[in-house]
């Protein structure tokens, strides 16, 4: 097991009257990747605030742990950051723009620019070395703003959001240079809503729901805590009503698909045989296929759990797919 490069020990932190971080406790191990996951206001990024300095907690403890040293706030030029919000010069050419973000991360200045072409040689944007920011897309616009994170080869790369108007292709792309990034050493935590992607590169998961963990661990940990199964999805003929399996004492779940199939989900004890044999002898069965539940019902039914806890089951849980 990797030894532990951040303690997050039980903090708090208030906004008035508002509580965004609820005793949080978490560890980040040193040389993974790290996955923060949450509804619109969880407290994600209050929490990403926190860990890289620009909000301070008003109770508990951040700790480091670099080089047999602790400490309760990392060195800039050992941390990336990559907020949500873009923060770079619109009116400034690209390379100028990030050769000046490495220097100030410590690199000297010839480096700096020669790590800021190789970036951009890779993220598909050399041609643009001398265009402004505002002259790009949105997707390439954040393309350069995780060169400014990473750049300097941070030990700690904090990215908040960084699929953010990234087309298919790109995700991909993104997704390789993070397992980059972990096996070349770096601790990367990341901020992020769209389940798939989290699921396919994260090495541990957090879920937060109203400022406290909800779910954390492995993906096949926070599966087996959550109680999942595979999930058929039966394309039955004349598409009968949902009602008439819900009530079936083998069905845990089921809903309709877009496309007419059912997604159904079965008590993890049952047989998918005698099931499927029930189910013949009412319907005629035209096609079937299986899958496992993902992070994003997963997440979908966990939140929707704590806010009903909370009187606010009514309320909408957003997040992309």
């Amino acid at each position: 097991m990797r030894e532990p490069f951040l303690r997050v020990d039980a903090v708090l932190k208030e906004f008035g009257k508002v509580r965004a971080v609820d005793r949080l406790g978490f560890t980040v191990r040193r040389g993974e990747i790290f996955a923060f996951l949450g509804p619109n206001g969880a407290g994600k990024s209050t929490t990403v605030r926190m860990l890289v300095g620009i909000l301070r907690p008003d109770a508990g403890r951040i700790q480091y742990h670099l080089d047999g040293e602790t400490t309760d706030r990392l060195d800039p030029s050992l941390l990336g950051y990559l907020p949500e919000d873009r923060g770079l010069y619109p009116e400034v050419p690209l390379l100028r723009t990030l050769t000046y973000m490495g220097t100030i991360r410590g690199m000297e200045r010839r480096a700096a620019r020669d790590a800021a072409m190789e970036w951009l040689e890779r993220l598909g944007l050399a041609d643009r070395a001398e265009d402004k920011l505002d002259a790009l897309s949105k997707g390439n616009q954040q393309k350069v703003q995780f060169i400014a994170a990473v750049l300097h080869k941070p030990a700690f790369a904090v990215l908040d959001e960084p699929f953010s108007g990234l087309d298919p292709l790109n995700q991909d792309l993104f997704l390789d240079i993070l397992r980059d990034l972990r096996d070349g050493g770096t601790t990367v935590l990341l901020s992020a809503h769209q389940m798939p992607l989290v699921e396919r590169v994260a090495d541990r998961v957090l879920l937060m729901s109203r400022g406290r963990e909800v779910l954390s661990g492995t993906i096949e940990d926070i599966k087996a805590e959550a109680r999942t199964s595979s999930r058929i999805f039966l394309e039955l003929a004349g598409k009968p009503e949902v009602s008439s399996f819900a009530s079936h004492p083998a069905v845990a779940h089921v809903e309709r698909q877009p496309n007419g199939e059912l997604a159904i989900e079965l008590e993890g004890e049952t047989a998918l045989s005698s099931f499927l044999a029930a189910v013949a002898g009412q319907h005629e069965i035209r096609a079937i296929r299986s899958a496992e539940v993902g992070l994003h019902e997963i997440f979908v039914r966990q939140v929707k759990g704590d806010l009903g806890d909370a009187g606010r089951a009514d309320q909408p849980v957003e997040v992309e797919r």
